[in-house]
């Protein structure tokens, strides 16, 4: 069911509203329907809703209703929680600003030369989207002037709060100039965000969404019981059969993504891994192959593909289960945008059952599980590909004469029928690619594996230190 208001009605620029249709935005999301009036009449916003709910336009617009292009000092600054949001955000700006003569908006982030941010900031945007360590230097080298500031915006603050970002946060907030309108966003309001809000905001506004069951509903969630020895095999078998566009593997750790992305790159898709060891420049180029379709899937890990927004994702898929439902939700958004089906595949072994159940109970919604593709089921799909790619072939080929000639000769030679021809070469096809032997072993929520005794002396894996750790803290209720 779409808003029962127009962006017409909002009180937008004109210029904006062109913008907008050229873009092809049809009706305010909830979030923006509800923040974008309180933030052109320059009031503070505490303002909840998940990921993929169109918040950026929610701040970004009212921003450039407000922002006088005449004025070449910023007049807004836009905190956000890593460098990959921070230019999205300042990308989606540009893109919502095309009719505003005049108008430019700077990211500044970490890993980026200081020289290009210098001349950057020199040349007065009216707007700057950035990290908050990197904002905090700039402020205090006085290369970010905020004198004119109006307008601050923290992105994503539940998502700072996880990367330790609050002292930055309250280091920059208090060099900004008062009066100002302040803007917080965040899918989730743990009680440190409440009480930055509380500090900061001026008589705040509050808009609270709640994740729609059209949002749920366009996600279909599901998961699989294996042991960790079969997730590789299970995940080959799932991106054989399912129709992926694209996919985003998540995995814990740096190490994993590596792992993971060169087993399926011999298995011979296209696949990058991303993680924090990649420098900047190459973290966006992995990204921008992965947003115009070069890549087909990307393994990466939480921290590293937060503030990432590709459309074409079709899949999730949680070759890991995350350790806090947050994690879960925010990994999940990341499909079924712009009323697109989405999928979401999760990997459980039977030791991780209690992490489903946390999972399921934070949802609000058992996940449906699911069986690994069988043999019949793989072979069924790679004959209906064969059968469409040569189809193709024949309506559209104009060098099949040789081998219409040798078909012919074995025919006439060997008396053979044309459908065992066929069938012979699609044999031939199907051999540099076999299907498994066997079945994969059902897994079930009884099944352990053997318990390792470790020597006498013999120190515990950090993970396993961590996980111990973590059983001895304290249940808050």
């Amino acid at each position: 069911m779409s808003s029962k208001k127009s962006f017409n009605d909002l009180g937008l620029k004109r210029e904006l509203l062109s913008a907008l249709s050229d873009l092809g935005y049809e009706a305010p999301t909830p979030v923006q329907e509800a923040a974008i009036p309180y933030l052109l009449d320059g009031e503070d916003l505490l303002a909840q809703a998940q990921t993929g709910t169109g918040k950026t336009a929610a701040f970004a617009l009212p921003i450039l209703s407000r922002c006088d292009m005449q004025v070449n000092m910023p007049q807004a600054l836009i905190v956000a929680p890593t460098r990959e949001l921070a230019i999205q955000v300042a990308e989606a700006f540009q893109s919502y600003a095309k009719h505003l003569p005049g108008f430019h908006v700077t990211p500044i982030y970490g890993g980026q030369d200081y020289r290009t941010q210098f001349k950057s900031l020199d040349r007065g945007p009216q707007v700057i989207v950035g990290t908050p360590g990197r904002i905090l230097d700039h402020l205090r080298r006085g290369t970010l002037v905020v004198k004119q500031l109006a307008t601050v915006v923290l992105d994503e603050a539940d998502e700072m709060l996880k990367m330790g970002f609050v002292e930055d946060i309250e280091a920059i907030l208090e060099q900004l100039p008062t009066p100002r309108q302040t803007g917080l966003f965040s899918a989730t309001m743990p009680a440190p965000i409440q009480k930055i809000a509380k500090r900061y905001l001026r008589d705040a506004k509050k808009v609270m969404i709640k994740a729609s069951q059209k949002q749920a509903a366009a996600i279909e969630q599901s998961y699989v019981c294996v042991t960790k020895n079969q997730k590789c095999e299970a995940l080959r078998r799932f991106l054989e059969v399912e129709d992926v566009r694209a996919a985003l593997i998540f995995v814990r750790t740096k190490v994993s993504t590596v792992e993971l992305a060169d087993r399926l790159q011999a298995s011979g898709y296209a696949v990058e891994a991303l993680n924090g060891d990649l420098n900047q420049a190459r973290r966006e180029k992995v990204i921008g192959r992965f947003k115009k379709g070069a890549l087909d899937l990307v393994v990466a890990t939480d921290v590293a593909a937060r503030g990432i927004d590709v459309e074409r994702v079709s899949h999730v898929i949680n070759y890991d289960i995350p350790t806090d439902v947050e994690s879960y939700i925010h990994r999940i958004g990341r499909t079924g945008r712009a009323g697109r089906q989405g999928k979401a595949l999760l990997f459980v072994t039977p030791r991780e059952r209690r992490l489903l159940k946390d999972i399921e109970r934070e949802i609000h919604a058992p996940i449906e599980r699911i069986d690994p593709p069988t043999v019949a089921e793989m072979s069924e799909r790679r004959l209906d590909e064969l059968a469409v790619a040569v189809s193709n072939i024949i309506e559209k080929s104009k060098k099949l004469g040789p081998y219409q000639k040798m078909v012919a000769d074995l025919i006439e030679d060997k008396n053979c029928e044309v459908h065992d021809i066929a069938a012979a070469l699609a044999y031939m096809l199907q051999q540099a690619n076999p299907l498994p032997a066997e079945e994969m072993d059902t897994v079930s929520w009884d099944d352990k594996p053997p318990k390792q005794r470790r020597r006498r002396g013999q120190r515990r894996h950090p993970a396993e230190r961590r996980a111990a750790a973590r059983s001895r803290k304290p249940v808050r209720g």
